[in-house]
């Protein structure tokens, strides 16, 4: 397959050949016929992307903020490398497809194979959507027409949040593609609707669908415009779908609306609003979501659970439905609003159009015919492998996110490992992340990477809950495995996992199993351990994690996803402290915060107390209701009269101790590298894994009762 990626930190845009996605339970594979370049949008981004940095800040004050925050606390050099990887990162473009279902996961409803369906998929000959995101198109509507049905949604939306009725009148300021729509949409609602904008020729367009025009451009003043227009009375609504750094739209809006009038926004536009502009009208002001309800809800979108239609008429989904009725009943006139056409091969030269003329509308890509067998190949090769000693590490990785693909993948080609495959359900972080550090192969087939004879050590990065599946599954095949916390989310899990470490022993495989619990190999905690192992007292542990807040629904706070915030982090101080004690741990008790104002707080600020067989014992602070100035991870160690105390992974100070007063980094480690090297050096070496299995299963099953012990609470 193909697709058609934006690099947010150089500017390029690029179209990248990788690995058909795989199916998904409630998802659809469709092979694309057709696609809309969003003018607005997408000229947005990727003029963002070709920004300078200083450019790229100025248009994200908010972001700015935080990454000094970030600098505070972990340093500049941390924060440059995460700020360069974030940019680094691959961005899809495009969220108008066409095209027909290929294949269904589980769950999908009443889509068949061969159904013609509109989604917000990319611009990709293959994409996989989950299905409350698509929507079957009527017989009538040809493909063309159908790719403005997402980009319509938008404008729907936001005129559904304005509640127009019979013979109001209405504004629209932004004549591009969403206001169009939008015009169209007023109208045939029964309203009449005035059009602003500065290009005449998407004026001519908004009158012949049957609005009357403004062109500032032109020396007409908008607010006079619009209150000769209103009869003098004030507009009943305006719907803001223009895309401007100006804060003239909105006050524009203001002047113009009548007592109590609506402004909605759609667009992106700049927002220093006059309190006097709106206190005297009683204005009311909404900012529209996207498509509509379900939008962002990861219960809608990613596990298909839809709204009933009682309590939600209108969803994104049904949103669709209307905008793809309109179309099919020429309500909605979108043949006018194609400007050009290109072949899917010939995609980038649409967007050096987009970039260089602005009056370009509705950019239509349509998609070549292509093999079956090429569009749904599940493997590619991007470099020539170079076969090794039998004893070196061969890799294979399960996963390219944001850590892997930012620390853990560059960790172990610094060690000198070979990397082999990459595998991602998507494929296209296989291919970017795997181009860029030298992989063989690219692949969203685990299975068949897991199957590789060449490969005898897996890495598996994924979502936490599929951490155990394939840790079980790349035991049995003989592999070594390092997977990153946690290594299960549940004892049923934990069982499994255990139960294939214990068979591949017994069929004589001796496998290596590795967590990365990387901060014990950290150089501070290294020297931190050399003194401690000097003291034959028992030990007393203050460890406190600033989380800071995640929202309740991401998917790591979900039991069945990420495990929660305890099991998918805190076990990263657990297993700290476990081998700072040097001692196996006795006892477990957790405390979580209580109610506030009747809400339930989730189980991120907590304390847990481990007693360990030593007599040593220790208390974990895991909180997520703290400031972003204070140190994210701090450790006291308090023993015969001397204490340490680690701040960041960057400064390390001693009291009490004759010959140690401190050890300061020039730029956080918290000891990923050294993970990563350490374990495949006892591969290499025929070595023990440098955590005992033994211990692994201790802390993952001490995780779990703290987890368990703070949801019973």
């Amino acid at each position: 397959m193909k697709q058609i990626l934006q690099n947010m930190g150089s500017g390029e845009t690029s179209l990248v050949t990788a690995p058909a996605p795989q199916s998904k339970n409630g998802h659809l594979v469709i092979h694309s016929t057709a696609s809309l370049i969003s003018a607005g949008t997408e000229r947005m981004l990727v003029e963002f992307g070709q920004a300078s940095f200083l450019q790229k800040a100025r248009k994200q004050p908010d972001k700015v903020k935080m990454v000094l925050d970030k600098v505070k606390t972990d340093g500049l050099a941390t924060t440059i490398d995460a700020v360069k990887s974030k940019l680094d990162q691959p961005l899809p473009l495009g969220y108008c497809n066409v095209g027909k279902v290929a294949e269904t996961g589980n769950n999908c409803g009443d889509y068949v194979v061969g159904d013609r369906v509109i989604s917000n998929g990319p611009h990709a000959d293959v994409v996989r959507v989950a299905k409350n995101l698509c929507a079957k198109i009527p017989a009538n509507v040809s493909d063309e027409e159908a790719a403005f049905t997402v980009l319509g949604s938008i404008g729907l939306q936001g005129i559904r949040l304005a509640k127009p009725t019979l013979g109001e009148c209405f504004v629209v300021t932004g004549a591009g593609l969403i206001g169009l729509v939008a015009i169209q949409l007023l109208i045939a609602n029964g309203c009449r609707v005035l059009a602003i904008d500065y290009d005449q020729n998407k004026l001519d367009l908004a009158s012949k669908f049957g609005a009357e025009i403004c062109n500032p451009g032109n020396g007409e003043d908008p607010v006079a415009v619009g209150m000769a227009f209103s009869r003098g009375q004030g507009v009943d609504g305006v719907i803001i779908t223009a895309s401007t750094p100006s804060h003239d739209p909105v006050s524009q809006a203001a002047n113009m609306s009548r007592k109590r009038g609506r402004i909605i926004l759609v667009g992106v536009i700049g927002l220093n609003l006059s309190r006097a502009d709106f206190y005297e009208k009683e204005l009311s002001f909404q900012v529209s979501c996207s498509y509509g309800p379900g939008r962002y809800e990861s219960e809608y979108e990613e596990k298909g659970n839809d709204y009933p239609i009682g309590f939600v008429r209108w969803t994104e989904q049904r949103n669709f439905e209307a905008v793809l009725d309109m179309i099919s009943s020429g309500k909605i006139d979108v043949k006018s609003l194609i400007s050009h056409r290109y072949s899917f091969n010939d995609a980038l030269d649409g967007y050096e159009l987009l970039t260089t003329d602005k009056s370009a509308l509705g950019i239509i890509l349509n998609y070549p015919q292509v093999a079956k067998d090429e569009l749904n190949a599940n493997e590619i090769v991007l470099s020539d492998y170079v076969g090794g000693n039998a004893s070196k590490p061969v890799i294979g990785f399960v996963g390219a996110g944001n850590y892997a693909s930012r620390v853990l993948i560059p960790a172990f080609k610094e060690a000198g490992a070979n990397l082999h495959t990459i595998t991602t359900s998507g494929g296209i972080n296989s291919v970017v992340h795997g181009e860029k550090n030298d992989f063989h192969k690219a692949s969203t087939n685990t299975d068949a990477m897991l199957e590789d004879s060449e490969i005898n050590t897996v890495a598996i990065v994924t979502q936490h809950s599929s951490h155990a599946h394939f840790v079980a599954k790349a035991l049995a095949q003989g592999k070594n495995v390092f997977v990153e916390k946690p290594l299960a989310i549940n004892y049923e899990q934990l069982e499994m996992v255990q139960a294939a470490y214990n068979n591949q022993l017994q069929d004589n495989k001796s496998a290596r199993l590795m967590v990365g619990f990387n901060r014990r190999f950290s150089p501070q905690i290294q020297k931190m351990k050399v003194l401690l192992q000097a003291e034959n007292e028992p030990k007393s542990f203050i460890m406190t994690m600033n989380a800071g807040a995640i929202p309740a629904e991401h998917w790591t706070q979900q039991a069945d996803a990420g495990g929660g915030r305890i099991i998918g982090e805190a076990c990263h101080f657990i297993d700290l402290m476990r081998y700072l004690a040097g001692s196996k741990i006795v006892s477990v008790q957790a405390r979580k915060m209580g109610l506030s104002n009747g809400v339930t707080v989730t189980e991120d600020k907590a304390a847990i107390i481990l007693g360990f067989e030593d007599g040593s014992f220790g208390t974990i602070h895991y909180l997520a209701n703290g400031a972003a100035s204070f140190p994210k991870e701090r450790v006291e160690v308090f023993v015969a009269g001397k204490v340490l105390q680690l701040d960041n992974f960057r400064k390390l100070k001693g009291f009490g101790y004759k010959n140690f007063n401190k050890m300061n980094l020039w730029q956080q480690d918290k000891g990923q590298k050294a993970c990563a090297a350490t374990f495949l050096q006892s591969i290499e070496a025929g070595e023990n894994s440098p955590i005992s299995a033994d211990e692994l299963f201790e802390v993952a099953k001490v995780t779990l009762d703290i987890a368990e012990q703070l949801r019973t609470q």
